[in-house]
C-alpha cells in the first residue's frame, strides 16, 4: 500500500490521468473504427520526430538556467546545417549526417553568444530567453530571403531567390531514420527502428555526460550554486557548457524531426515548436530546476499520443472531420496545464 502511495505521489495524479486517459482512447480507437495498429505507429513516429527536441531542454534545466524558451536558437542553427546539406546536394546518410555537422558550428556559435547573455541576466533566463528566440526567428525571416541559396528544389521558381516557405527533403535524406531497419508488421504498422535508436543514443550520451565530471558540476551548478561555487567550480561556465549543449540539441532534433516529417519548415515556424517541447518535459515530470532521461521519455509519449489519438478517435465519434481544431485543443490545453504547473514549482 506504502509503495502504491509513493508511486502516486512521485508520478504525480496529473500524469496518471493523462496516461488513463490515453489508454481509454487506445481502447476506444478499434471499438469507433479507428485502427489500432496505424494508430500505434503514428505515435511511435511522432515521439521520435519531437523526443531530442525535449530533450534539448534538459542541460540548460539541470544547470539552473530553467526552461530554455530560447530553443528556437537551436533550431534555427539545425535549419541552416540542413538547408545547406541540401545546397551541397548531400544526400541519405551522408545528407542527413552532414545536415548534422554543417550545424554544429552554428549552435556552437549562438549558444556561446545566448549563454553570454544569459549569465548577465540571471534570474531572468525563460523571460529573456523568450525574446532572443523571438527576435532571432524573425531576424532569419529576412535572411532565408537574401542568403545566396541556388538550389532550384529551394528556392522560389518565379524569382530564382530566396528560400520558400517548406523544402521537401524527398530525394535527399527522407526518412532516412524511420527506414532504417524498419520493421513492417502488417499492411499499417511500421516499427521506426532506426528513429527509436538514434533517440535512445542520443538519451544514453546525454545521461552519460550528466554522470561526467563537467555533468555533475553543471548539475550542482544547477541545485545549489553557492556551494558549487565554494568548492571551486565556474558557475558562468558550467552554464555557458549547457546552453551550448542546449542549442546543439535543439539543431538536432529539427534535423531529425525533418527528415520524419518530410519538409523543412522555415521563416516563423520554429516558434511553433517550442511550447509543444517545454510542455511535454514538464508533464513528463520535470521542474524548472531538474530534469531526467525519463521525464524526456515519459512526457514525450504522453504528449503526442494525446494529439495523436484525440482527433482520430473523437472524428470517428462524431462522423466529422475536426482533426485541426481537436488538435489545437488539446496541444494548447496541455501547454497550459504545464506553464501552469510550471508557475506552481517556482512560486
Amino acid at each position: 500500500m506504502r509503495d502504491i502511495k509513493t508511486f502516486i505521489q512521485d508520478f504525480g495524479w496529473p500524469r496518471i490521468i493523462i496516461f488513463i486517459f490515453l489508454i481509454v482512447l487506445f481502447i476506444l480507437a478499434p471499438v469507433v473504427g479507428v485502427r489500432l495498429d496505424a494508430s500505434i505507429s503514428d505515435v511511435l513516429n511522432r515521439f521520435g520526430q519531437y523526443a531530442i527536441l525535449v530533450l534539448a531542454l534538459v542541460p540548460m534545466i539541470q544547470a539552473g538556467c530553467g526552461l530554455n524558451f530560447g530553443l528556437a536558437l537551436g533550431m534555427i542553427a539545425g535549419l541552416l546545417g540542413s538547408t545547406l546539406s541540401m545546397q551541397f546536394e548531400l544526400r541519405g546518410f551522408i545528407g542527413f549526417f552532414g545536415a548534422v555537422a554543417l550545424a554544429l558550428p552554428f549552435s556552437v556559435l549562438f549558444g556561446w553568444i545566448y549563454g553570454l547573455l544569459l549569465n548577465r541576466v540571471r534570474g531572468e533566463e525563460m523571460t529573456i530567453g523568450m525574446y532572443v528566440g523571438f527576435s532571432v526567428v524573425m531576424i532569419m525571416c529576412i535572411m532565408w530571403l537574401v542568403l545566396p541559396y541556388s538550389n532550384p528544389q529551394m528556392v522560389w521558381g518565379f524569382a530564382g531567390k530566396g528560400l520558400r516557405t517548406t523544402i521537401s527533403t524527398e530525394g535527399y535524406w527522407l526518412k532516412i531514420l524511420n527506414n532504417f531497419l524498419a520493421i513492417r508488421i502488417g499492411q499499417f504498422f511500421v516499427f521506426p527502428t532506426g528513429l527509436v535508436l538514434f533517440v535512445a543514443l542520443c538519451c544514453y550520451l546525454v545521461w552519460l555526460f550528466l554522470r561526467s565530471k563537467t555533468g555533475t558540476a553543471m548539475t550542482a551548478v544547477g541545485s545549489n550554486p553557492d556551494f558549487a561555487r565554494a568548492s571551486g567550480v565556474n558557475a558562468d561556465k558550467m552554464r555557458l557548457i549547457s546552453t551550448i549543449m542546449s542549442t546543439f540539441l535543439g539543431a538536432v532534433g529539427i534535423i531529425v524531426y525533418e527528415q520524419s516529417f518530410g519538409f523543412i519548415q522555415l521563416y516563423t515556424a520554429p516558434n511553433a515548436m517550442v511550447f509543444p517541447a517545454i510542455a511535454a518535459i514538464l508533464i513528463g515530470g520535470a521542474s524548472v530546476n531538474k530534469a531526467s532521461m525519463a521525464n524526456v521519455i515519459i512526457g514525450t509519449l504522453l504528449f503526442q499520443g494525446l494529439l495523436t489519438m484525440t482527433p482520430s478517435v473523437i472524428n470517428s465519434i462524431l462522423q466529422t472531420d475536426m482533426s485541426e481544431v481537436i488538435r489545437m485543443i488539446v496541444s494548447n490545453g496541455i501547454i497550459l496545464y504545464a506553464l501552469t504547473r510550471k508557475t506552481k514549482v517556482t512560486k
